[in-house]
């Protein structure tokens, strides 16, 4: 087999870029380990910024997303009992994000990889990446009992943090930098109508609490926890009970409750491989970063990663110029590191730290009011949540 781009990985990272190349005349294959079913059935985050918004509809990926997803105008935040909204239009001059399913973008991007031209290739075991160094690459892998070799130009590492792409490129050149954080997130899906339209971020003395949705059926929450919970610990009657002491704003907001359908344990951890290039390989998406969820930045900073690359790729293949492919690294990690630092604020300012001192608590309820009480502190929470530029 012969392509111009081998994408490891079906995730909304080579996803997108598939189809970003597409629209441009760049041919790809894409790769996955996992089969089909499993790759839809992964639930993950799914607030998009605005800039990711617009680049799924730049793509003809928006017809569902504009029909199915729920526009936020803004996000409440309680701190003390009170609550503060930050409005995001108001402050980024008509910005918004939107909730949308992860696995609701990546069932629309495998549709449109089908109706195009049905590259990617599902169950592709023993991926292996040969000759980066070269301009000659390629992609071994075995599927349906068959042994294929991918020959391409260039290969796109999509395939997230435990894929093989990252560990192809030689340990001394990896410049890696990791922050584990004290606590973790208990994940609550509950099968309940959302109580309201748009998210609350709660700092609370029991822990951090997060009201979201999934869709006007289903309520997603979370509630911090320890890394090593037992979620034996934590019976339904528990979990209601908590949510409902840690998003108590004396205005009478009360969550729904509901069936819960599923419980989990999220832990929080940031990650750069600031080595995103190596060669004739690429790194996007969470091959390369991890960022705790408390800023929403997971699947956007993979839709900035791909855009940049897109760009790069099609400015070789159009007009012979590898300018923007040598920039790549140096322009992705700009908006890696500036989401890395939003995700860290945020986490640092809405959590409590197991070995926090009553000093340090202190400074997170000033902050606190800072950031929710002045147009200033608000406006920088809203820049950089709604997304900030691509490029």
């Amino acid at each position: 087999m012969k392509t111009q781009v081998a994408i490891i990985g079906a995730g909304p990272a080579g996803l997108l870029l598939a189809q970003l190349l597409r629209q441009s005349g760049v041919e790809s294959v894409i790769l996955e380990a996992r089969s089909e079913e499993y790759v839809l059935s992964r639930i993950r985050a799914g607030v998009l910024e605005h800039p990711t918004v617009e680049l799924l509809h730049s793509i003809g990926a928006g017809e569902r997303l504009g029909r199915e997803g729920m526009p936020h105008d803004g996000v409440d935040m309680i701190f003390r009992g009170e609550k503060r909204r930050i409005d995001f239009p108001a402050l980024t001059g008509g910005k918004k994000v939107t909730v949308y399913g992860q696995q609701e973008v990546v069932k629309d991007l495998i549709e449109m990889k089908k109706d195009f031209d049905g590259q990617i290739l599902f169950e592709a075991r023993n991926v292996q990446l040969h000759d980066i160094e070269s301009d000659s690459p390629s992609v071994s892998f075995t599927r349906q009992g068959e042994e294929v070799v991918l020959s391409c130009d260039f290969i796109a590492g999509c395939d997230g943090f435990h894929g093989v792409s990252r560990p192809s490129i030689p340990a001394g050149r990896l410049r890696m930098f990791e922050k584990i954080y004290p606590f973790a997130w208990l994940g609550i899906l509950a099968e309940a109508p959302p109580a309201q339209d748009e998210l609350i971020y709660s700092y609370h003395e029991n822990g951090f609490a997060l009201f979201s949705m999934r869709s006007p059926e289903v309520t997603r929450l979370y509630l911090q926890c320890d890394p090593e919970e037992n979620l034996d610990e934590w019976p339904d009657e528990r979990v209601w009970s908590e949510l409902h002491t840690r998003l108590e704003s004396g205005d009478g907001f009360r969550v729904n409750e509901g069936k819960i359908l599923r419980k989990d344990v999220t832990p929080m951890r940031s990650f750069v491989c600031e080595t995103m290039r190596h060669g004739r390989l690429f790194l996007a998406g969470d091959a390369a970063h991890i960022v705790p969820p408390t800023g929403a930045k997971g699947l956007n900073l993979a839709a900035g990663d791909v855009k940049v690359l897109n760009d790069a790729l099609v400015a070789f293949f159009k007009g012979g110029s590898t300018a923007l492919l040598d920039a790549y690294e140096a322009t992705a990690l700009k908006r890696v590191w500036a989401a890395q630092r939003f995700s860290w604020f945020m986490t640092r300012l809405l959590h409590k730290f197991p070995d926090g001192e009553p000093f340090d608590a202190e400074i997170q309820i000033a902050d606190l009011d800072y950031f929710t009480g002045s147009e200033a502190g608000r406006k920088t929470i809203a820049e950089n949540y709604v997304g900030l530029p691509f490029g």
